[in-house]
C-alpha cells in the first residue's frame, strides 16, 4: 500500500481510525520495548542462577559474580540474607522476598498497559463504527425516494473499517500480554523455588560451622 492509498483509507475512517493507528505505533513501540526490557532481565536464562545455588549449598560459599539475570540476582541476593548473621529466618526471608518483590514488579512493568490497549482498541473500532453508520443513515434520510442503495453500502463498508482496524491492534496486544504474563510468572515460579532451595541450605551451614 503506497502513501496516497493510506491516506485515503485514514480519511475513510475519520478522526477514529486516526486514534487507532496512533494506538497501533504505540502498541507495537511497547511490544518491542518490553520484549527488550524483558531480555535485558534475563528471563530467558536460569541455568547460572541453578549452578550457583547448588554451589552454595554444597558449599556455602556465595557467588563473588554480581548483575547476571533476574533470577541469579534473587537468588544472590537471598544467599547474602541467610548467611548474614545479624539476620534471622524470618528476617532474611523477607528481605530476600522484598528484593523479588521489586525485580518482579519491574519485570511486570508495561503489561497493564498492553491490557488497556487490548480492550480499548475493539471499543475505539465500534464507536468509529457506530458513528460512521449514523452517518450513513443521515445521508439516507436526507436523500429521501433518491436514496442510492450502492451509496448506502459504500458508507456502511467504510464505517466497518474501524472495527477491524481496532481489532487489528486489539489482537496482537493480546497475543504480547498473554506471552509476557507467561514469560513473568514462568520467572515467578523459578525463584520461589531457588529461594526456597537457598533457604534450604541453611540447616546445613549450620551443621558445617558446628562442626
Amino acid at each position: 500500500m503506497d502513501v496516497a492509498s493510506l491516506l485515503s483509507f485514514l480519511d475513510r475512517g475519520g478522526v477514529v481510525i486516526w486514534a487507532i493507528s496512533a494506538l497501533s505505533l504505540f502498541t507495537l513501540t511497547l511490544i518491542f520495548w518490553k520484549a527488550l526490557r524483558l531480555a535485558r532481565l534475563g528471563v530467558w536464562g536460569g541455568g547460572k542462577a541453578e549452578r550457583a545455588v547448588e554451589e552454595f549449598r554444597r558449599t556455602g560459599q556465595i557467588p563473588g559474580e554480581a548483575g547476571g539475570g533476574l533470577r541469579y540476582r534473587i537468588a544472590r541476593h537471598g544467599m547474602q540474607a541467610v548467611s548474614n548473621p545479624a539476620f534471622g529466618d524470618p528476617e532474611a526471608r523477607e528481605e530476600t522476598e522484598r528484593f523479588a518483590r521489586q525485580l518482579l514488579v519491574e519485570a511486570r512493568s508495561g503489561l497493564r498497559a498492553l491490557d488497556v490497549v487490548a480492550t480499548v482498541a475493539p471499543l475505539l473500532g465500534l464507536l468509529g463504527t457506530v458513528l460512521g453508520m449514523i452517518e450513513a443513515f443521515q445521508a439516507l434520510q436526507e436523500s429521501g425516494a433518491r436514496a442510492d442503495p450502492s451509496a448506502l453500502a459504500g458508507g456502511i463498508w467504510e464505517a466497518l473499517l474501524t472495527t477491524a482496524a481496532g481489532m487489528a491492534v486489539a489482537i496482537p496486544a493480546a497475543l504480547a500480554l498473554a506471552w509476557f504474563e507467561s514469560l513473568v510468572d514462568r520467572v515467578s515460579a523459578d525463584v520461589e523455588d531457588l529461594a526456597t532451595q537457598v533457604f534450604l541450605a541453611k540447616p546445613r551451614m549450620a551443621e558445617r560451622a558446628a562442626e
